[in-house]
């Protein structure tokens, strides 16, 4: 019998051999009866300031079964049965999109047997990488080839984390399948697994490496314009140099800046509604004032890896909460240039495998809504995304071209002053010392004070003259859902299958990639077993 362990203690300076010693008391039998320990989870529990220890899970074999429920014990559930082939469409589907969404979805089709076609606006990963050197280190934007579009979409070069609060059993097929092509082993057993900016675009690679040798093709700076229909039913994705690739499924797996894509659909009466999402800034601190606030005097000890943070607050502003909280934080990371369109700033944070970098950096983002977008003007579908367009493009104002960020020094930020020039920072562009708070409206920029004072309650020392807010972060998600029905199909576009992040139903790499999965699946479920 399989049995999982959980939560086995194991201070800093301890040999890992006791964790079987220890996993063996909790199944209340002899070390020696253990088979086959493997490790699922390490997880550091650093609660108890300047005592940090780790919190791992185990599974092991035994022969026959325990007399009665442990604690912390359970059996190890059985593998899912793989899924068999399905009947082969007279069309390969098309998917939008090399993102996670799209390349894990077109991994699902394949091992089903369906051989897709995958079809991106942006380049591969290699010349990709230029045009995001280009971008950060002299401001020079490639509005098809830059941070968000390209092989991998946005998560290709903006950190690489794969943690996320959605349980789903794909989950861990998705974090097995970035081991398997990145060669990063370390994140099976990693409670945040993060496989660095570094490191992705290689895992990204060798998948589609291994998609192209099972018969999948893949179109580069092919952006769509327009989708084929008759009869109610997609028949092709008409592509901007004037080809269109025949289809009757196509997969729309873009990323939360397909903003021509957003258009379309508005424009043709298609199913597309706003969304919430959530604005702010970027906080820089350095990485060592964040360890010393999480780790307290274990601070610096080897084998501690650079400290993060997850913070959240609901502040009351004109008489309603309205969430505020930490995004995509980068321990040891650098914040970056993440615009799609010229004259308009955006950031967002990365970072290596070995989390190098002095600075760490997280997005400090409050919730907006409809609500906001029409309070100042903004109705339709589109709401969100003109209400992103116009404080990027005051950013961009701010910032003084070049994708220069505005910045201030946060506790100035908090104590409403203009305050001194902020200090170092990571951002490669260069920052300009700005005033803030002519970015966002009034209601949202009390809330972000209001949040990172709560912030500080709970990190004492989060508020400091040496961190900086820099301008803007505003794509935490995407402004736009386009509507699929159960059958993941959008309705009244037959064989249109809205998914991941763009799409407006995931956050991440890992969700996207899940929600990828799910539409291929559906796809599966249309065609039938073979």
């Amino acid at each position: 019998m399989r049995y999982r362990v959980v939560n086995i203690p194991l201070w800093l300076d301890e040999d890992e051999a006791l964790l079987v010693s220890r996993a063996a008391e909790k199944l209340g039998v002899g070390r020696g009866a253990l088979r086959d320990v493997a490790v699922l989870r390490r997880s550091l529990d650093a609660r108890k300031k300047g005592h940090p220890r780790w919190l791992v899970n185990l599974e092991v074999s035994l022969e026959g079964e325990l007399a009665g429920a442990r604690p912390d014990v359970s059996p190890a559930p059985a593998p899912e049965p793989e899924p068999g082939p399905v009947r082969a469409p007279e069309l390969p589907p098309v998917i939008l999109g090399a993102g996670p969404a799209g390349l894990f979805c077109a991994h699902a089709l394949l091992a089903r047997g369906v051989r897709s076609i995958v079809v991106d606006r942006g380049k591969r990963v290699e010349p990709r990488r230029l045009d995001v050197t280009r971008l950060m280190r002299s401001g020079e934007l490639d509005p098809e080839s830059n941070m968000s579009f390209g092989e991998g979409g946005a998560g290709a070069y903006t950190d690489g984390k794969l943690g996320t609060r959605i349980h789903h059993p794909a989950v861990r097929r998705v974090v097995e399948l970035f081991a398997h092509y990145g060669g990063v082993s370390r994140i099976l057993a990693e409670g945040k697994p993060h496989v660095g900016s570094d490191l992705l675009p290689g895992a990204v690679s060798a998948m589609r490496a291994e998609l192209e040798a099972g018969g999948c093709e893949f179109h580069w700076n092919a952006r769509a314009v327009d989708l084929e229909l008759r009869e109610g039913r997609v028949r092709g994705l008409v592509l901007a140099d004037g080809r269109t690739l025949p289809c009757d499924r196509l997969v729309l797996a873009p990323g939360n800046s397909a903003r021509e894509l957003f258009e379309l659909f508005a424009a043709r009466g298609w199913p597309i509604e706003a969304k919430p999402f959530a604005v702010g800034f970027r906080a820089e601190h350095p990485q060592a004032l964040i360890d010393q606030i999480q780790y307290g005097a274990a601070a610096g000890r080897p084998g501690l890896p650079p400290a993060d943070y997850k913070l959240a607050d609901n502040p009351r502003v004109e008489g309603q909460a309205r969430g505020v909280f930490s995004f995509c934080m980068c321990p040891g990371g650098v914040v970056v240039p993440t615009p799609t369109e010229p004259g308009l700033q955006c950031t967002n944070g990365m970072s290596n495998s070995h989390r190098s970098s002095r600075l760490a950096n997280a997005g400090v983002v409050a919730a907006v809504s409809p609500a906001d977008f029409e309070a100042e003007g903004f109705h339709g579908p589109l709401a969100g995304l003109a209400w992103q367009r116009k404080w990027e493009a005051r950013a961009y104002a701010l910032g003084g071209g070049g994708y220069r960020a505005p910045a201030q020094r946060i506790a100035d930020y908090v104590a409403g002053r203009p305050g001194q020039p902020p200090g170092r920072s990571s951002y490669p562009p260069g920052l300009v010392h700005a005033d803030l708070a002519t970015l966002y409206p009034p209601q949202v920029q009390a809330a972000l004070r209001d949040g990172l004072r709560a912030f500080e309650r709970r990190m004492r020392g989060y508020l400091t003259g040496e961190a900086v807010l820099i301008g803007v972060e505003s794509r935490t998600s995407s402004p736009c859902r386009l509507v699929r029905g159960e059958d993941y199909q959008a309705p009244g576009l037959g064989g249109v299958y809205p998914a991941g992040e763009g799409a407006g139903y995931a956050g991440g790499i890992v969700s996207s990639a899940v929600d990828g999965l799910r539409a291929a699946e559906a796809i599966c479920a249309e065609l039938g077993p073979a």
